[in-house]
Protein backbone atom coordinates (compact mmCIF):
# COMPACT_ATOMS: atom_id res chain seq x y z
CA UNK A 1 0.00 0.00 0.00
CA UNK A 2 1.32 3.58 -1.49
CA UNK A 3 1.42 6.13 1.79
CA UNK A 4 -0.63 9.21 0.68
CA UNK A 5 1.90 12.27 2.50
CA UNK A 6 0.19 15.88 2.05
CA UNK A 7 0.46 19.31 3.34
CA UNK A 8 -1.84 20.87 6.04
CA UNK A 9 -3.01 23.42 3.26
CA UNK A 10 -4.10 20.20 0.95
CA UNK A 11 -5.84 18.41 3.53
CA UNK A 12 -7.48 21.44 5.06
CA UNK A 13 -8.94 22.11 1.09
CA UNK A 14 -9.88 18.80 1.33
CA UNK A 15 -11.81 18.21 4.45
CA UNK A 16 -14.74 19.74 6.53
CA UNK A 17 -12.57 21.80 9.33
CA UNK A 18 -14.39 19.27 11.60
CA UNK A 19 -12.73 16.68 9.36
CA UNK A 20 -9.47 18.58 9.70
CA UNK A 21 -9.95 18.58 13.23
CA UNK A 22 -9.94 15.08 14.01
CA UNK A 23 -8.41 13.22 11.05
CA UNK A 24 -4.87 15.58 10.68
CA UNK A 25 -5.10 17.10 14.66
CA UNK A 26 -6.49 13.49 16.54
CA UNK A 27 -9.40 15.32 17.84
CA UNK A 28 -12.78 13.65 19.11
CA UNK A 29 -15.72 14.35 17.83
CA UNK A 30 -18.36 14.85 20.87
CA UNK A 31 -19.89 11.63 21.67
CA UNK A 32 -23.43 10.61 20.08
CA UNK A 33 -23.44 13.84 17.34
CA UNK A 34 -21.53 11.76 14.99
CA UNK A 35 -23.13 10.73 11.68
CA UNK A 36 -22.60 6.87 11.87
CA UNK A 37 -22.89 6.47 16.09
CA UNK A 38 -26.66 4.24 15.32
CA UNK A 39 -26.20 3.66 11.73
CA UNK A 40 -27.63 0.56 10.39
CA UNK A 41 -26.47 0.77 7.51
CA UNK A 42 -24.70 -1.68 4.82
CA UNK A 43 -21.13 -1.12 3.18
CA UNK A 44 -17.61 -0.76 4.02
CA UNK A 45 -16.27 2.38 5.89
CA UNK A 46 -13.45 4.09 4.42
CA UNK A 47 -11.23 7.01 5.40
CA UNK A 48 -12.49 9.77 4.77
CA UNK A 49 -9.24 11.41 3.88
CA UNK A 50 -8.13 8.73 1.58
CA UNK A 51 -10.33 6.43 0.64
CA UNK A 52 -8.92 3.17 2.46
CA UNK A 53 -11.22 0.75 3.80
CA UNK A 54 -11.46 0.40 7.15
CA UNK A 55 -14.36 -1.74 8.39
CA UNK A 56 -17.09 -3.49 7.15
CA UNK A 57 -20.64 -2.60 8.40
CA UNK A 58 -20.92 -5.62 9.36
CA UNK A 59 -18.16 -5.91 11.84
CA UNK A 60 -20.02 -2.60 13.93
CA UNK A 61 -21.80 -3.38 16.90
CA UNK A 62 -23.66 -0.59 19.27
CA UNK A 63 -21.27 -0.26 22.37
CA UNK A 64 -23.34 2.71 23.86
CA UNK A 65 -20.70 4.90 23.95
CA UNK A 66 -21.80 7.47 21.42
CA UNK A 67 -19.32 6.53 18.88
CA UNK A 68 -19.54 4.20 16.16
CA UNK A 69 -17.71 0.85 17.42
CA UNK A 70 -16.37 -2.31 15.41
CA UNK A 71 -14.93 -5.67 16.57
CA UNK A 72 -12.67 -5.49 13.98
CA UNK A 73 -10.83 -3.89 10.81
CA UNK A 74 -11.28 -5.18 7.37
CA UNK A 75 -7.98 -6.52 7.32
CA UNK A 76 -5.31 -6.45 10.00
CA UNK A 77 -2.46 -4.17 7.72
CA UNK A 78 -5.65 -1.55 6.73
CA UNK A 79 -4.84 0.31 10.11
CA UNK A 80 -1.89 1.29 12.06
CA UNK A 81 -1.33 1.60 16.35
CA UNK A 82 0.14 3.88 18.22
CA UNK A 83 0.67 4.14 22.03
CA UNK A 84 -1.31 7.39 23.20
CA UNK A 85 -0.24 8.80 26.57
CA UNK A 86 -2.40 12.36 26.40
CA UNK A 87 -5.50 13.26 28.83
CA UNK A 88 -3.19 11.08 31.64
CA UNK A 89 -4.59 7.88 29.62
CA UNK A 90 -2.77 5.17 28.45
CA UNK A 91 -4.29 4.04 25.19
CA UNK A 92 -3.71 2.83 21.65
CA UNK A 93 -4.40 5.28 19.25
CA UNK A 94 -6.03 3.46 15.43
CA UNK A 95 -4.56 5.58 12.23
CA UNK A 96 -4.88 4.94 8.92
CA UNK A 97 -2.32 2.52 7.43
CA UNK A 98 -2.25 4.57 4.14
CA UNK A 99 -2.24 8.39 5.24
CA UNK A 100 -2.32 8.13 9.30
CA UNK A 101 -5.35 9.77 9.64
CA UNK A 102 -6.44 9.30 12.98
CA UNK A 103 -9.26 7.57 13.13
CA UNK A 104 -10.11 6.64 16.95
CA UNK A 105 -8.66 4.24 19.67
CA UNK A 106 -9.07 0.29 20.63
CA UNK A 107 -9.95 -1.03 24.04
CA UNK A 108 -10.10 -4.30 25.13
CA UNK A 109 -13.96 -4.61 26.01
CA UNK A 110 -15.31 -5.57 22.75
CA UNK A 111 -18.03 -8.38 21.96
CA UNK A 112 -16.60 -11.68 20.54
CA UNK A 113 -15.08 -12.80 18.22
CA UNK A 114 -11.87 -10.51 19.09
CA UNK A 115 -13.02 -8.87 22.33
CA UNK A 116 -11.79 -5.90 20.96
CA UNK A 117 -13.98 -2.24 20.36
CA UNK A 118 -12.58 -0.13 17.50
CA UNK A 119 -14.09 3.19 18.80
CA UNK A 120 -14.22 5.49 15.78
CA UNK A 121 -15.00 9.18 15.02
CA UNK A 122 -17.84 9.46 12.27
CA UNK A 123 -15.91 12.76 11.17
CA UNK A 124 -12.98 10.13 10.28
CA UNK A 125 -15.53 7.59 7.95
CA UNK A 126 -16.92 7.83 5.11
CA UNK A 127 -19.60 4.97 4.50
CA UNK A 128 -19.53 2.88 1.01
CA UNK A 129 -22.84 1.41 0.03
CA UNK A 130 -22.28 -2.28 -1.00
CA UNK A 131 -23.33 -1.19 -5.14
CA UNK A 132 -20.75 1.43 -5.20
Amino acid sequence: MDKITKTDEEWKAQLTPEQFKVCRQKGTERAFTGAYDNCKDPGTYACVCCGNPLFEAGAKFDSGTGWPSFFAPVTPDAVSEEEDVSFFMRRTEILCARCDSHLGHVFPDGPPPTGLRYCMNSASLRLIPPDE
